[in-house]
């Protein structure tokens, strides 16, 4: 690729020079213009929605669209793989994986005067500043690939559960680093004879003490390997996340040796004694299982069982994860274009890619272009101030990339596409996955399934998402696959693989197995009490509860001991944490959570399958299912205010009931802005004299200030028509059955003449629902109704229309009274209540009701439902007639 003549200009310009010098100087330009990807400084000039409302995300720039694989903190994250392949051959700084360890360092001094320290076995221990790194050494520039040793651990997470989080695709990375070489640092300090390693420690201060590793001193002194001290990521100094001001790099090795934001240089004949040293970054033999693992700490301290130099890796990025291509037939010659990345370590080169579309009994060699390589014909060039001299040295410290053509043809009979790489030793990647209880270096074949989606169409699936459900993986699982029977647990009749390939297990939820408490799964926690947990709890009194799998647990003991900090639990308080937690703990992590449970929440069954997707259910007369989530089709949106709207969603047929009882709710579920799944409680509007649809009324706050926003009503706020949400339901112990009768117990009917219905703002709902069933059936169903809406201004009043109508055709069944709270904008000609609800106006409302025979239904915020509560106690409103939803 040619550089355009606007980025020529702009790499002069940054270089310092006019082109005449720099042409006198360095050569022809044509021999940088060669180089295959645009020289540029990357700025990460996004911040993403504040998706936990932590410090370290409010002065940390990093792009929204990474895909955060961890928790409230640290913040580890990797790049969507289309993105990453739009990048090229040099990555954004903004979309380069991050993996911390602890909370970024909040580095307050001039970043020039940061100060490392050199010392150890040698003979000239000294410290030195980054100002001085840069006027007292060469420095170089130096394009390297860094990976995660974690990277693709999610498929093996899907094996067997390890003790890491789930990594993609994406954990790798390139750039063009800028630094002195930490050969040059050693020649000053002048390791002792007997010296092996260097030590390497971080100025970060996670859960174990500061970030420490180390790596083989003849290493360092190698000038084929390159090892960095780097200033520079992409012409631009360092962000927080990669090591602001200074950090190592190491070429060819797992990227957790490239120590960020370093403070100490130790020269040792022995390997680090540094906690992560130890116990991260290690290949522990197969047969060690976690708790063998965390009970004999001697397989930690083996250093056979350390993680060095990356192993031989490829994987597919296009087509990519569910795109489709359409077949014209079986003689289709039109090709479709396959394409990935291949990496290696030690400085290998990467020798072959192959392909095959028949699960390995034959193979397509692809083309593979090195781009590393444009830099090593440039010659001697110099870029961000440093000397680019890849021309020296025979190793390769980059990814390359791989390309073939396929016929349509070809693919439309295939299962699959695999592909594995080779390098120039002949080791090659597996077949097979190598378990291990860490999830690290997993480099089995790369498997795209490839799915039938009608007569000539084929839909493309990629092993896994990283921070979602989705890919085979999860498919082959949710069927009683097994994914180690030789054909991926697929049972697509092909022959290959064991002979129990065919069989499929019952589909066990072993995770659900082990978070549960026995005990408690009997223990029902309703919404309401959940919600009293939660974020905003009143009572100090009151535990931090969340949720996961749709089980209720108590985090206050852990509080204290919380690797991330209390602020890890206190973080998800109230929230559905399945996806965090999920992704992150080891299974002695999920067996200590049960010791937290104190129930399950409301509408969730002990079923191990109730917080799945059921796509094969058959449509019935009926569309909500109690035990399964079902998508819905957003097919309109009126806004009926400037933060509310009725959203409007189509159901599986238009004859379809939606099914939800009058007073009773759902719970609807999609991911909110940062991509992590949100479920609330919500009661439709409609009812089911609408067929084929179902109608939302949502009340929408949106990020405002240091405020983030709902996350589900923002998600929602940005629903597009034709995409979907899930509901389930219904829930709720209230119902409304006809006549004045209602059940708050199940099977146990009361009877009422009157309702006294509270609502505040978008707490209309449920009321107005129990309303619009009395008067469907008003010539038999004679309850006579008065519903109080509350609220702060008039223009706050929700279904006011649809309100004032029943009252007016309705007289002697229906009236709406209101409260507004904001005295500053009222009209001088407001007829309705000033200030608050209060017992003097219900009393006035109610006088000539029989209080013996009145129901009193409240929903709203907490000072409302109690004030309207302390009036109903005091008239003798107690028990089954009374209830808030």
């Amino acid at each position: 690729m040619i550089m355009a003549s606007s980025a020529k200009t702009d790499m002069i310009t940054d270089i310092g020079v006019t082109k005449e010098e720099f042409e006198n100087t360095y050569g022809n330009l044509a021999d940088i213009f060669r180089l295959p990807f645009p020289v540029r400084r990357d700025k990460i000039s996004i911040k993403p929605p504040n998706p936990k409302g932590t410090a370290e995300d409010d002065r940390v720039p990093r792009d929204k669209s990474l895909l955060r694989l961890t928790g409230v903190q640290p913040f580890n994250a990797e790049a969507p793989l289309d993105q990453l392949y739009d990048c090229g051959f040099l990555t954004k700084v903004g979309l380069h994986y991050v993996r911390n360890h602890g909370g970024v360092p909040e580095i307050s001094e001039d970043i020039m005067n940061w100060e490392v320290e050199v010392g150890g076995m040698v003979e000239h221990p000294f410290k030195f500043k980054l100002k001085e790194i840069i006027s007292d050494y060469d420095i170089y520039t130096v394009p390297v690939s860094l990976t995660c040793a974690g990277n693709r651990r999610k498929e093996q997470n899907m094996v067997k559960r390890g003790t890491g989080f789930n990594w993609g695709s994406a954990g790798t990375s390139t750039s063009l680093w800028t630094g002195c070489m930490m050969r040059d640092i050693m020649l000053k300090a002048k390791p002792k004879n007997a010296a092996r390693f260097v030590w390497m420690e971080g100025g970060d201060n996670p859960a174990n003490g500061p970030y420490g590793t180390s790596v083989r001193l003849c290493w360092v002194m190698d000038p084929e390997r390159s090892i960095m001290l780097a200033y520079k990521q992409n012409g631009s100094f360092l962000s927080p996340d990669h090591g602001r001001p200074f950090r190592a790099i190491i070429p060819g090795v797992i990227g957790g040796r490239s120590v960020k934001w370093l403070k100490k240089i130790i020269i040792s004949d022995v390997p680090s004694n540094n906690w992560y040293h130890y116990f991260d970054n290690r290949v522990l033999p197969t047969m060690v299982t976690p708790e063998e693992a965390k009970k004999n700490k001697q397989w930690w301290k083996d250093e056979r069982y350390a993680l060095y130099d990356m192993a031989v890796q490829s994987a597919i990025w296009k087509p990519s994860n569910n795109e489709t291509v359409t077949v014209d037939g079986e003689d289709d010659d039109n090709t479709v274009s396959v394409s990935g990345y291949a990496s290696n370590g030690a400085g290998v080169r990467v020798g072959r890619v192959e392909v095959s579309l028949d699960k390995g009994r034959t193979w397509k060699l692809a083309d593979i272009d090195y781009p590393e390589d444009r830099y090593r014909e440039a010659g001697h060039i110099r870029l961000f101030g440093g000397l680019v001299n890849v021309c020296d040295r025979m190793s390769c410290l980059c990814w390359c990339f791989w390309k073939i053509s396929i016929p349509k043809k070809e693919l439309f009979v295939a299962k699959d596409i695999v592909v594995r790489a080779m390098d120039e030793r002949m080791c090659i990647q597996p077949r097979d996955m190598y378990w291990n209880v860490t999830s690290m270096m997993n480099n089995w074949w790369y498997r795209v399934a490839i799915r039938k989606d009608g007569p000539n169409v084929i839909r493309f699936e990629h092993p896994v998402l990283a921070n979602k459900k989705g890919g085979w993986m999860d498919r082959v699982k949710s069927e009683g696959g097994d994914f180690l029977d030789g054909n991926w647990g697929e049972n697509d009749g092909a022959g290959f693989g064991r002979s129990d390939s065919t069989r499929r297990k019952p589909v066990v939820d072993t995770d659900l197995q082990l978070i549960s408490n026995p005990e408690k799964m009997k223990v029902i926690i309703t919404k309401e009490e959940f919600d009293k947990h939660g974020k905003n709890i009143s009572d100090s009194n009151l535990n931090p509860w969340f949720l996961v799998k749709g089980l209720v647990f108590d985090g206050s003991s852990f509080l204290d001991d919380h690797p991330g900090g209390a602020e890890a639990i206190l973080g998800v308080t109230g929230e559905d944490a399945t996806d965090q937690f999920m992704s992150i703990h080891s299974d002695d992590a999920k067996k200590m959570l049960a010791t937290m449970q104190v129930g399950v929440l409301e509408g969730f069954s002990q079923d191990t399958n109730d917080n799945e997707e059921n796509g094969d259910l058959a449509p019935g007369a009926t569309f909500l299912r109690p035990k399964f989530w079902k998508k819905v089709e957003l097919i309109s949106r009126e806004d009926v205010s400037e933060d509310s709207a009725i959203f409007t969603f189509k159901l599986e047929t238009p004859e379809q009931k939606f099914g939800l009882p009058a007073g009773k709710h759902v719970f609807v579920k999609m991911n909110s802005l940062q991509g992590k799944s949100v479920v609330r409680t919500y009661t439709p509007i409609s009812d089911d004299s609408l067929l084929g649809k179902m109608q939302l009324l949502i009340k929408i706050y949106r990020p405002k200030g240091d405020f983030q926003g709902g996350k589900l009503t923002s998600a929602l706020d940005l629903l597009k028509v034709g995409e979907s949400i899930e509901v389930k339901g219904p829930f709720g112990p209230f119902s409304y059955n006809g006549n004045g009768n209602y059940e708050l117990k199940p099977k146990v009917e009361n009877h009422a003449d009157n309702i006294l219905m509270v609502s505040g703002g978008s707490g209309i709902t449920p009321n107005f629902v129990v309303a619009k069933r009395i008067l469907s059936d008003c010539e038999k169903d004679h309850t006579k109704m008065c519903l109080v809406s509350c609220n702060n201004n008039e223009c706050d009043i929700l279904l006011r229309p649809q309100l004032e109508e029943y009252a007016r055709k309705y007289p002697n069944s229906f009236s709406a009274v209101y409260f507004l709270s904001n005295k500053k904008t009222i009209r001088p000609d407001w007829d309705g209540y000033v200030g608050y609800v209060n017992g003097d106006a219900l009393d006035k409302i109610t006088q000539d009701w029989k209080i013996d025979s009145t129901l009193v239904l409240c929903c709203g915020p907490p000072p409302m439902n109690n004030a309207v509560k302390a009036w109903a106690e005091q008239k003798g409103i107690l028990d089954d007639h009374l209830f808030s939803f």
